[in-house]
C-alpha cells in the first residue's frame, strides 16, 4: 500500500500532463501563399513546418491549412518552383493566420542572385550587345575601347595605342554615354583623346546599346550606351575571389588584378578589387615608339544590404592613369606637321624606356555612390541614387625654364548628381519605368598653368525626367516606347582677345554679355539653355528560332563646353581650335532593324540602320594661325546636317563537334548632306573571322585563331591646306596632306587557353595570346597619330588567372 499511492499519483500526474498535452496539440496554421508583386495565389507551394514532419501544399486559390499543431515557435520553409524558397519563424496558437509572399517574377525580372553577370536586354526593341567577363578577362591588360571592339559596329578613335575612345556606329566623344555601375560618367569625354577613365576589370559585363532607345541613361546618348556592371553577388555565406596576372612583350609590361568578395545569407556583403598596370614604350614593328609608355591604378570598394524587399549598396572607385604621348608627335610648327607626314618613322626614335615624359596626361578621376532601394507589394521597386564625381584631367606640353614641369592644361571637373526611379512590375506582361535626375558640375581650370584656358570656368545644372514601357501585345509580340525631356543651363566666365571677338563676329551677336573690360580682352558671361526632348518607340516580335527588332529614337543633345567655348591653342592636339557660341542641339532620327536567327548549328544576326542628325557638330580644319610658338593650324567647331547609312551582322556556325567559326562585319557609311560630301573621321568597313577549337576534356582546352581586316577608308573629305615653309632659303607653298586614309591592312591572331585544378576549391586558368603574328606595318584612318608612326607590332601575352 505504501508504494501504491505514489504510483497511482505518478500515472495520474503524467495521465494528467499527457491528456493536457494532447489537448493543447490543436493548433492550427492556416494561410495563403502569392505572388509578391501581383498578389496572385500561388498553386502548389510547399508549406513545411520545421522538424514536425507536416507539410501540405496550397490549393488553385493559393491557401493552405495545417492542423494538430503544439503551440509554439516554429521555422517554417515556404517553396515554389520558380521562386527563391523563403524561411520564417511563426509563433503558432490557436489559430494562426498568415499571408505569405514570394518572389514568383524575380525570374522574369532576372534579378536572380547568382554568381554571373547581366544577360538581359537593357531594351526590347532596340540592338544592343554584351560582353561577359571570360571576355573581359581576356583584355585585363587592355582598355575599355579594346574590348569593345569585339562587338560589330563598335570602333576605336585612338590617340595612340593606350588612348581608346570607343565609336559606336560612327558616333563618339559626347553622343556616347558611359554608365559605371549605375552612375553616368562624368570625365570631360568631349575631347577627341580623351578616352572613358574606368577600369575595365571591375566590371562583370560590359552591355552596348547602339542608338538612343535607352532613355533611363539621358536623351542625348545618339550614338549609344556603354554599360559595365559589377557581377552580382549571391546572397549566401560565401567568400571568393580571383586573382589575374598578365605580361606582354610588347610594351614589355603587364597588369596584375585581384578581388576579394564576402557575403552573408542575411544579405549584407562586402568586394573589393584592384588593378595595376605598367608598361615602357610599345615598339612598331620597325622601330621604338619612343615615351608611350604608361601606368594605371585602379581601386574599387563597395558594401552594403540586399533583401528582396530593401537594401542598400555604397560604392567608391579611383581611378588614375599617366600615359605618355608619343615624342615625335610633338610637333611646334606646321612645318613640323608637314615633314612628319612626309616621313615614313618618326623624327625621335630612342631606346626602350619606362619613364614616362612630356608630352603626356595625367587623370585622376573618384566615383562616390550612395543607392537605396525598397520594393513595395503589389506596385513595384523604387531606388534614390547620389553620386559624386571629381575629375582631375592634367596635360604635359615639352616646355623648358621655370615652367618645365608645369602642366599646359590643369582642369578639375566636379559633378554631383541625385536621381530617383520607380519602377511598376506588379503586372506580368508589363513595366513601367519613370524616373527624375538633377544634376550639378562646375569646371575649374587653374590659372597657374601660364597657358590661356582652352575651356573656361562654368556651372552647369541638369534636369532630366523620363518615362518608359514594355508592353507584351501577345505572347511574341512586345510594344517598347518612351519619352525624355531635359533641361540644360551653362553659366561659363570666359575671357576673350577683342581681335578674336571680332572675328567670330560676336561682336554684333553676342554684345550684351561683356561685364569687363581688360585691356586686350573681353570678360563674357555667357549663359545658355537647352530644352530637349527625347523619345523611343519599338516592337519586338520572338518565336522559338527568329527574332525580329525594330525602333526608332528621337534623340538631342546640347553642346558641350569644348563645342562652345573652345579657344585656344590645345596642346596635345598641335591645333588652335575653336568653338562657337551659336552652336545649337543636335537633333537625331534613328530607324534600326535586327533579325536574328538561331538554330543547333547556326546563328546570326542582321542589323542595318539609319540616322539623320540635323545641327552635327563635327570639328574640321580651318586654316591656320602664327603664334608666338609658332604656326599651327586652326580646326573650328562647325554644324551640318549628317546621314548614317549602316548595316552590322555577326555570324556563326557550329562546323563540327569542337570546331566553330564566327564571322563579323560592320560598315558605315556618312554623309555631309548640308556639303554633299563624306563626313571626317568615320570607320572603314571591316571585318573579323575566328575558328575556335574546344575540348572540354582537355582541361577545357580552347584555342582560337583571329583574322581581322579593315578596309581602307574611300570616303573621306578633302581637308588639306596650304602652308608656307622655308626650302633652300625661300619660302614656299606646300600642300598640307591630312586627309588622305592609310591603306588597308590584314592583321592575324591567336588565343589558346587551358584550366586546371589548384589547391583545394580553386583552378588556375592559363593563356597565350598572340597579336600581329607576321608583324604587319600599319596605320589605321582613326589613330591620331597615324601621321608620326606606325601602329603596334607583334606583342605575346601571356595570362594566368587564379580563382579561389
Amino acid at each position: 500500500m505504501k508504494l501504491a499511492f505514489p504510483l497511482f499519483l505518478l500515472i495520474s500526474l503524467f495521465g494528467n500532463i499527457e491528456a493536457a498535452l494532447s489537448q493543447n496539440c490543436t493548433a492550427v496554421f492556416k494561410g495563403e501563399v502569392v505572388d509578391f508583386h501581383d498578389g496572385k495565389p500561388l498553386v502548389n507551394a510547399l508549406v513545411q513546418l520545421g522538424d514536425t514532419g507536416k507539410v501540405t501544399a496550397t490549393d488553385i486559390d493559393g491557401k493552405f491549412t495545417l492542423s494538430g499543431i503544439c503551440p509554439g515557435s516554429y521555422e517554417v520553409e515556404i517553396s515554389h518552383e520558380s521562386c527563391t524558397t523563403r524561411i520564417m519563424t511563426i509563433a503558432i496558437t490557436g489559430t494562426t493566420t498568415k499571408r505569405i509572399t514570394l518572389e514568383h517574377h524575380l525570374e522574369e525580372l532576372k534579378e536572380v542572385v547568382v554568381e554571373g553577370s547581366r544577360d538581359h536586354p537593357v531594351t526590347n526593341s532596340a540592338t544592343e550587345q554584351i560582353l561577359h567577363s571570360d571576355v573581359i578577362e581576356k583584355f585585363s591588360s587592355a582598355s575599355l575601347g579594346d574590348a569593345l571592339k569585339e562587338i560589330s559596329g563598335v570602333s576605336s578613335l585612338n590617340t595612340g595605342s593606350s588612348i581608346v575612345k570607343p565609336v559606336i556606329q560612327g558616333l563618339h566623344s559626347s553622343r556616347v554615354v558611359t554608365m559605371n555601375n549605375g552612375v553616368r560618367l562624368q570625365d570631360q569625354e568631349w575631347g577627341m583623346e580623351h578616352a572613358p577613365n574606368l577600369d575595365l576589370n571591375a566590371a562583370g559585363s560590359l552591355t552596348v546599346v547602339k542608338g538612343a532607345a535607352a532613355l533611363q541613361y539621358g536623351g542625348d546618348a545618339i550614338g549609344g550606351v556603354i554599360i559595365a556592371e559589377p557581377k552580382n553577388i549571391p546572397v549566401k555565406d560565401t567568400l571568393y575571389g580571383k586573382t589575374l596576372l598578365s605580361g606582354a612583350t610588347n610594351g614589355r609590361g603587364g597588369a596584375l588584378v585581384s578581388s576579394l568578395t564576402k557575403s552573408y545569407e542575411s544579405g549584407w556583403y562586402w568586394s573589393a578589387q584592384g588593378t595595376l598596370k605598367r608598361f615602357g614604350d610599345f615598339e612598331a614593328p620597325d622601330y621604338s615608339l619612343t615615351n608611350t609608355g604608361y601606368s594605371q591604378q585602379a581601386f574599387t570598394a563597395s558594401f552594403g544590404l540586399n533583401k528582396f524587399t530593401y537594401g542598400f549598396d555604397a560604392y567608391y572607385s579611383f581611378y588614375r592613369n599617366e600615359i605618355g604621348i608619343l615624342r615625335a608627335s610633338h610637333i611646334g610648327s606646321q612645318e613640323d606637321l608637314l615633314n612628319a607626314i612626309n616621313s615614313r618613322a618618326p623624327y625621335i626614335i630612342e631606346p626602350f624606356s619606362y619613364d614616362i615624359n612630356a608630352p603626356k596626361q595625367e587623370v585622376t578621376h573618384h566615383l562616390a555612390k550612395l543607392r537605396f532601394f525598397k520594393r513595395f507589394e503589389k506596385l513595384g521597386k523604387w531606388s534614390v541614387q547620389y553620386d559624386f564625381q571629381q575629375n582631375n584631367r592634367r596635360e604635359y606640353d615639352v616646355r623648358r625654364g621655370a615652367l618645365k614641369g608645369v602642366p599646359a592644361m590643369d582642369m578639375e571637373l566636379t559633378t554631383h548628381t541625385l536621381s530617383s526611379d520607380f519602377l511598376f512590375d506588379a503586372q506580368s506582361g508589363r513595366k513601367i519605368n519613370t524616373g527624375v535626375m538633377f544634376r550639378y558640375q562646375t569646371n575649374f581650370p587653374d590659372p597657374e598653368t601660364g597657358v590661356r584656358r582652352l575651356i573656361p570656368d562654368y556651372d552647369r545644372y541638369d534636369f532630366g525626367a523620363y518615362a518608359s514601357l514594355r508592353q507584351y501585345l501577345t505572347d511574341d509580340l512586345i510594344l517598347d516606347a518612351g519619352a525624355r525631356y531635359d533641361f540644360t543651363r551653362t553659366d561659363a566666365k570666359k575671357f576673350y582677345k577683342k581681335d578674336r571677338w571680332e572675328d567670330q563676329g560676336y561682336d554684333e551677336d553676342f554684345q550684351d554679355i561683356i561685364i569687363e573690360d581688360y585691356d586686350d580682352q573681353w570678360l563674357t558671361n555667357p549663359v545658355f539653355d537647352f530644352h530637349s526632348v527625347s523619345a523611343t518607340a519599338g516592337l519586338k516580335y520572338q518565336t522559338v528560332s527568329d527574332e525580329f527588332l525594330f525602333n526608332y529614337a528621337l534623340a538631342n543633345r546640347a553642346p558641350n563646353p569644348a563645342e562652345m567655348f573652345s579657344d585656344g591653342l590645345h596642346h596635345s592636339a598641335a591645333a588652335i581650335e575653336l568653338g562657337d557660341l551659336r552652336m545649337d542641339q543636335e537633333t537625331s532620327h534613328k530607324l534600326s532593324l535586327a533579325y536574328s536567327r538561331e538554330s543547333r548549328k547556326l546563328r546570326f544576326t542582321l542589323a542595318p540602320y539609319v540616322n539623320f542628325i540635323n545641327d552635327y557638330i563635327l570639328l574640321e580644319p580651318s586654316g591656320s594661325e602664327l603664334t608666338i610658338r609658332g604656326a599651327f593650324p586652326v580646326w573650328q567647331y562647325r554644324q551640318v546636317n549628317a546621314r548614317f547609312l549602316g548595316v552590322d551582322f555577326d555570324f556563326n556556325y557550329r562546323i563540327a563537334d569542337h570546331w566553330d567559326f564566327t564571322h563579323k562585319f560592320s560598315y558605315v557609311h556618312a554623309k555631309d548632306t548640308s556639303r554633299d560630301r563624306p563626313l571626317v573621321d568615320i570607320p572603314s568597313a571591316n571585318t573579323s573571322n575566328r575558328i575556335t577549337f574546344t575540348k572540354p576534356e582537355w582541361k577545357n582546352l580552347q584555342i582560337t585563331l583571329r583574322s581581322d581586316y579593315y578596309f581602307r577608308q574611300n570616303e573621306y573629305p578633302n581637308n588639306n591646306f596650304d602652308v608656307r615653309v622655308v626650302e633652300n632659303g625661300e619660302y614656299v607653298n606646300r600642300e598640307m596632306d591630312i586627309s588622305t586614309p592609310p591603306d588597308a591592312y590584314h592583321l592575324l591572331g591567336l588565343d589558346a587557353s587551358a584550366r586546371f585544378p589548384f589547391v583545394k576549391n580553386s583552378e588556375i586558368t592559363v593563356g597565350l595570346s598572340a597579336d600581329n603574328l607576321f608583324n604587319t606595318n600599319y596605320r589605321d584612318y582613326l589613330n591620331r597619330l597615324r601621321f608620326y608612326a606606325d601602329d603596334l607590332g607583334r606583342n605575346f601575352r601571356l595570362q594566368i588567372k587564379i580563382n579561389y
